[in-house]
């Protein structure tokens, strides 16, 4: 009992940190925003409202707690081809140990195509190319401290390059999760993603060659002292609970809020039904409330077909609205062993 006082009295620590920050919308002033670019078909299928229902590997993205659920091994890999070029791929393994816990790691990649410097002297490029992206590497730990109450921790590496400039920086996740033993099975939980260090690009695209001589002739060399930035740190809180539960049937509801420090509040809900946990249906509505988003309905499907006796592949796929911009489809693959 001591040991669940303590966990939430560091959470409630952390959601004091979260609620310091004035909620105002400051888009684009974070770092890394690929933090925030949503993981796992099943979960966005459902509109993101997952940090409640997070049960396989990829809830080392949504709540690192809810890896605890895992009763064996599991592989996932996704892939997504967002709106101009960027491609986004994200793979994470985990494993549990009895009386231990599950132990995990992922990586995360953001790419896109090359494209040409063009400076004001020369619009219409220099003749070189360049390219931007992003990479986040993570552990994962997680365990349920009673029977029915989990809590779990990601530490993460993260590092953003853009030509011949590099940012680093390290973060931490925490998440909780609680089952009720009503409604077939009522979850809540919570989760605070990102906190860590500052982030400001080095390189030797931030230095410069000056004249500072009167005559001309004296070059000096000047480092261009570069901003630091936030990570986008994200609180999210989720609630769930199977409707409908029976020996072939299961019918899940979520919903989720969301209180970013660069944007305004949000809510995500939605609803997953299963039968025989081996075909899936989904839909879902992602950022309801928030402003000027252009994000909206989604939905997906999910097949689990068992290879042996104690393997089973999992695909996924799910459909994002992004109004004006691109709508996105997202694919993934597992393997449970």
């Amino acid at each position: 009992m001591k040991t669940i006082k303590l966990v939430f009295t560091l959470l409630f620590s952390f959601c004091v940190i979260v609620e310091s920050f004035p909620q105002t919308l400051k888009t684009g002033t974070t770092a890394a925003q690929m933090l925030k670019f949503n993981v796992g078909p099943r979960a966005i299928g459902l509109g993101g409202a997952f940090t409640s229902i997070a049960n396989d590997v990829s809830a080392m993205y949504w709540n690192p707690s809810g890896t605890a659920n895992i009763q064996s091994n599991e592989v996932f890999f996704n892939h997504s081809s967002l709106f101009l070029d960027l491609r986004h791929n994200y793979a994470a393994v985990a494993s549990t140990i009895s009386d231990v816990g599950t132990f995990g790691a992922f990586v995360s990649v953001l790419t896109m195509d090359e494209m040409m410097v063009r400076t004001v002297e020369r619009p219409e490029g220099t003749g070189e190319l360049f390219s931007a992206g992003t990479i986040v590497m993570g552990v994962n730990f997680s365990k349920y401290l009673i029977e029915n109450f989990a809590i779990g921790f990601n530490l993460k590496y993260i590092s953003e390059s853009i030509w011949n400039m590099n940012a680093t920086g390290f973060a931490i996740d925490i998440g909780t999760m609680y089952k009720i033993p009503i409604l077939n099975e009522l979850r809540i939980a919570s989760s605070i993603s990102n906190f860590g260090t500052k982030m400001s690009l080095q390189g030797r695209d931030a230095t410069i060659i000056y004249n500072s001589g009167a005559g001309g002739g004296n070059f000096v060399n000047a480092d261009i002292e570069m901003g630091e930035f936030d990570l986008p740190l994200i609180f999210r809180f989720g609630i769930s609970a199977d409707i409908i539960k029976d020996e072939t049937s299961r019918l899940t509801t979520a919903i989720d809020a969301i209180h970013p420090n660069d944007h305004t509040e949000y809510v995500n809900s939605g609803i997953e039904y299963s039968w025989n946990e081996s075909i899936f249906l989904r839909g879902g509505y992602n950022s309801l409330f928030e402003k000027d988003s252009e994000k909206g309905l989604t939905f997906g499907f999910g097949l689990q077909y068992r290879l042996f006796e104690l393997t089973k592949i999992k695909i996924d796929y799910a459909f994002q609205e992004f109004g004006r911009l691109k709508n996105i489809h997202y694919f993934s693959v597992g393997m449970i062993f």
